[in-house]
């Protein structure tokens, strides 16, 4: 991901000023003078996926392949903002699917991950988002993504209880069908 500017006319830092001034602080003092630009600069960065179409990072990086096995890149972590509270969630994704005579190049699956995941984002919608990607972009006979991530909403305010996981999963195609396709992805996945 590119690294964000500051554009001209930017309005965050100027929100995120008034921001502070409203929870009591003092944007003046010397922790925070530079912290408007800051905070502005790591958003743009943090949500830099709006920008981002997941056909154009797969464009060029299909490859015909007479391979019918399952493929699986697991274990890809990721961070994103909860839409709810614009607070992190992160954690791992799992991405498996059975080609149909094309592959896509192994570094495309991370930058897929990574373009839903820089969005305000809901775990459940992300999840499905990277499985809908791939299968349009393949049209293989079935993908399944499997996420694993704590939410800091859960655990830094509300119930505050730290250290839980929520896990979704997507499953299209064979993945769904066949529960024997299901079973052999799943297992896979648990596989230290």
């Amino acid at each position: 991901m590119a690294k964000p500017k500051l554009t001209r006319g930017d309005e965050i830092p100027e929100l995120i000023e008034s921001l502070l001034t409203e929870l009591g602080e003092d944007p003046s003092r010397q922790g925070l003078k530079g912290t408007p630009s800051r905070v502005s600069r790591a958003l743009r960065e943090l949500t830099d996926g709006y920008g981002i179409n997941a056909a154009e990072i797969i464009a060029g990086a299909v490859f015909d392949q007479d391979y019918d096995e399952m493929v699986l890149v697991k274990d890809i972590p990721f961070y994103s903002l909860c839409e709810h509270h614009m607070l992190p969630f992160f954690g791992s994704c799992h991405v498996g699917y059975l080609p149909k005579g094309k592959v896509v190049g192994l570094s495309k699956i991370p930058r897929i991950i990574g373009a839903f995941a820089h969005r305000l984002q809901l775990q459940e919608r992300m999840t499905n988002e990277i499985a809908q990607a791939l299968n349009e972009a393949l049209a293989p006979k079935g993908v399944g993504v499997v996420i694993e991530a704590r939410h800091l909403c859960l655990e830094m305010r509300g119930v505050q209880k730290p250290g839980g996981q929520m896990i979704t999963s997507c499953m299209l195609g064979t993945f769904r069908k066949d529960a024997r396709t299901r079973a052999e992805f799943l297992e896979l996945v648990r596989r230290p």
